[in-house]
């Protein structure tokens, strides 16, 4: 009997999850203007794929620096030395955050935790923006927009290993009468440095990507060719930038797997 009623319970729980999801997608769909369909042309979107199909190969490289493969290596290197700065600044906001480190005072983890969630709750094109206007337009904007908002990404993916990892070695070192910063690096660093750089090539491969819009606030990069492609209705040189960006992104994602199997 008691069985019977813990599964009508979770079929009630299920049906009750299906309806509000339900509930939420439709008013979402409600509160939807439809009206730009009015404008909508057969002709103008074949236009649009028929220029998409022919990319402009006079873009891929012409020496002149502002092409195809001088902006995507540009674009790589704003998102490696961003990730690059996060990963080196997340660990210190990690100690801070990590409530296994501070059991006797809570308090400074959840700070930690306060500021992770701060620097992550603003976009990157956000931080591009404010840091155009701090330190004007170019690449350098661009890799402190990306570090700042992974430093947040990181601390917290970061944060969330160091609180899950197997306390035993660190318990075992307490015993022989290790300290803090004995148990910190030959205990916990060994255990989560395989977890943590595979956490840093993953986000370094979401940093190319949102590298490649940042160009659309003078960030540097390649976003800026693209939107102006985009605005000139020049659909073949927006092909052949969206083809350079999946290459680099397929390049980058595959290179990155190989290492995350290395570090296993």
């Amino acid at each position: 009997m008691t069985n019977q009623i813990t599964a009508n319970r979770g079929k009630w729980k299920t049906w009750l999850a299906v309806i509000v999801t339900a509930a939420v997608i439709l008013y979402s769909a409600a509160g939807i203007d439809y009206s730009g369909l009015q404008y909508f042309s057969p002709s103008m979107a074949a236009d649009v794929f028929r220029g998409l199909m022919r990319p402009d190969w006079s873009f891929f490289y012409d020496g002149s620096g502002e092409d195809l493969v001088s902006l995507l290596l540009l674009t790589v290197g704003i998102a490696f030395l961003g990730t690059s700065i996060a990963t080196v600044l997340a660990l210190p906001v990690t100690l801070l955050s990590s409530a296994n480190l501070w059991r006797s005072c809570p308090w400074v983890a959840k700070i930690g935790k306060f500021v992770c969630n701060v620097l992550r709750a603003f976009p990157e094109l956000v931080y591009a923006i404010i840091f155009v206007k701090m330190v004007g337009p170019g690449p350098f904007a661009g890799v402190l927009a990306i570090g700042v908002h992974q430093i947040g990404m990181l601390g917290k993916l970061y944060t969330e290993e160091m609180e899950a990892m197997d306390e035993g070695p660190v318990e075992a070192m307490t015993a022989v009468g290790a300290g803090f910063w004995q148990n910190m690096f030959y205990a916990r660093i060994p255990q989560l440095m395989p977890i943590f750089s595979s956490l840093s090539l993953n986000h370094f491969e979401i940093a190319v990507r949102s590298a490649s819009t940042l160009g659309l606030v003078g960030a540097g990069g390649i976003g800026a060719p693209l939107i102006f492609a985009i605005q000139a209705r020049n659909w073949d040189k927006v092909s052949i930038i969206l083809l350079g960006v999946v290459a680099a992104v397929f390049v980058i994602d595959t290179l990155a797997g190989v290492i995350r199997k290395k570090l296993r």
